[in-house]
């Protein structure tokens, strides 16, 4: 699986205003919602559904990372977005450090394998010190873009 099968171009923000883990969530969600990816009376639920897993352990996973994500009967396929904080944010990640780059899934609960294609990708390709540290200096959409599209070329690592 390729970033290009589920993120969604619309919703990538180089510039989270959010300073903590909801308002994050907040902010990415609204950016699917914004784009037309979710549907605006399943915002408040989707939101609950991430803020719900995050509770059984942060999805901040290390260096500057975190990918938030749930399962949800609203959406028919796998749906996601890129958002950067210069700043960074608290997200209780593992190692205790903030998080800059946030990668954001929703999939839709009776297709888990999807789910697990876009999680394991995520994590390869941020294995790539060199990507993730292109994309923590991205300025722009496109930039993030071009990144995640040359990263589905193998153009890294």
């Amino acid at each position: 699986m390729k970033f290009a099968d589920f993120v969604s171009r619309e919703a990538i923000r180089a510039h989270l205003d959010a300073h903590d883990k909801e308002g994050t969530i907040r902010e990415m969600v609204q950016a699917l919602l914004d784009a037309g990816q979710i549907q605006a009376d399943e915002f408040e639920s989707i939101i609950k559904a991430i803020l719900k897993r995050e509770e059984l352990g942060s999805t901040g996973i290390g260096r500057g990372v975190a990918v938030p994500h749930t399962k949800h009967l609203s959406v028919d396929r796998l749906v996601g977005t890129v958002a950067i904080s210069s700043e960074g944010v608290d997200f209780a990640s593992l190692d205790g450090e903030t998080v800059q780059l946030f990668f954001l899934l929703i999939s839709p609960p009776d297709r888990p394998g999807d789910h697990l294609r876009a999680l394991e990708n995520i994590s390869r390709q941020l294995r790539d010190d060199t990507f993730c540290r292109f994309l923590k200096q991205a300025k722009s959409a496109e930039e993030i873009q071009q990144l995640l599209d040359e990263a589905d070329n193998n153009q890294f690592g």
